[in-house]
């Protein structure tokens, strides 16, 4: 069960704990570009029920629109890559005074928008122990440099301290599988840690179970697996840091076109 919480008196936000006693990793978990909705909520409430302090920071909290028009997916709320490491220093400031929290193991989950994010805070922080990113940070505009972006995504992959986790559909309509090829190439020459797969049958969003034409019932629960098995590992020392562990696995159309990808309702 999340509770809503206060983060450096400016934050909205959740948190959940599991049950039971002892010290225990936990997850930031990040909204997608709706803001905190009940997917975000739901998946938060899914890292709890896997054994993790969950906390789900509002990164929209400077956002002064309509938050009925953000949630509905008709209004916008850009992130300043500086701006998002000072919100997620404090959320891991708020993290420090959490009893159950095991400071040395902390992960960063990302989705969508908020896929890069993950990405920027193993690069710029030591305090990340794994980044787990759902269909983000590989979209066109992600390769070029941006004034609140400065850094490409291939910059800020090469500098990742941590192993990542990354999930995709092969039916996305935003990001198409040579961007996936490409990321993959990145970190391989940067000899950073990986577990990358691409689902067949699956579009943007397809472990959303709030928006129907989306969610993908099999395919979410094998990218679920996958993300609790990968934290597990290197949550549990399994994951080596003196080792390099490269997993790709993609399941796709012979006749894939991506110019004929759709968006999913």
């Amino acid at each position: 069960m999340l509770t809503a919480i206060k983060i450096d008196n400016r934050m909205n936000g959740f948190l959940g704990k599991p049950a039971g006693g002892g010290k225990r990793p936990a997850v930031i978990h990040l909204h997608e570009r709706y803001g905190i909705v009940k997917h975000t909520t739901d998946l938060g409430e899914k890292f709890v029920a896997a054994g993790y302090v969950t906390i789900v920071p509002d990164l929209f909290s400077r956002f002064t629109g309509d938050r009925e028009v953000l949630a509905a997916g008709d209004d916008h709320c850009d992130l300043d890559d500086g701006e998002v490491l000072k919100d997620i220093d404090a959320v891991v400031d708020y993290l420090r005074a959490i009893p159950e929290v095991d400071m040395s193991r902390i992960a960063i989950s990302g989705v969508c928008q908020t896929g890069r994010q993950p990405i920027l805070m193993a690069a710029k922080r030591r305090y990340i122990a794994a980044v787990v990113m759902l269909y983000g940070a590989v979209y066109e505009a992600d390769w070029k440099s941006h004034p609140q972006r400065p850094e490409p995504i291939d910059k800020l992959m090469e500098q990742m301290s941590c192993p990542m986790a990354a999930v995709f559909g092969e039916l996305d309509n935003l990001i198409p599988l040579n961007n996936i090829v490409r990321m993959i190439g990145v970190l391989a020459n940067a000899k950073k840690s990986f577990d990358a797969r691409v689902y067949a049958d699956a579009p943007h969003g397809f472990l959303n179970d709030t928006m129907p034409g989306r969610f993908r019932p099999e395919q979410a629960n094998a990218a679920w697996t996958q993300i609790t098995k990968f934290l597990d590992a290197v949550f549990s020392g399994t994951h080596r840091k003196d080792r390099v562990v490269w997993r790709f696995e993609a399941d796709s159309s012979v006749d894939y076109d991506f110019t004929k990808m759709k968006r999913w309702v």
